[in-house]
């Protein structure tokens, strides 16, 4: 059974950081590109950050600079540090699983909140 746990959520002021934590189970970790979407109420799930398997990554033009994706394989956990958090950040944030090869064994997380508001 594959399992997809976020963490890390919260309510932070405008110029915060959050740390994001994605902890896979069920899966082999190493053989997935791993990313974060995100989704704003009224607005379609988008995406924030990925990671492949040889570490090489892909932001969205609206975090370049700010958030940074990594991924611990021995862990089975991917990571995204948020920093300079805006309130337009404001959104449920999923971790996905997509395997490299087999693209149709692709999995998601139950979501976690993030909320950049004074």
């Amino acid at each position: 059974q594959v399992q997809l746990v976020e963490s890390g959520g919260g309510l932070v002021q405008p110029g915060g950081s959050l740390r994001l934590s994605c902890a896979a189970s069920g899966i082999t970790f190493s053989l997935y590109i791993m990313g974060w979407y995100r989704q704003a109420p009224g607005k379609q799930r988008e995406l924030v950050a990925s990671i492949n398997r040889d570490g090489s990554t892909n932001y969205a033009d609206s975090v370049k600079g700010r958030f940074t994706i990594s991924r611990d394989n021995p862990k089975n956990t991917v990571y995204l540090q948020m920093n300079s958090l805006k309130p337009e950040d404001t959104a449920v944030y999923y971790c996905n699983a997509r395997h490299v090869i087999f693209s149709r064994h692709d999995y998601w997380g139950q979501g976690t909140q993030v909320t950049v508001s004074s």
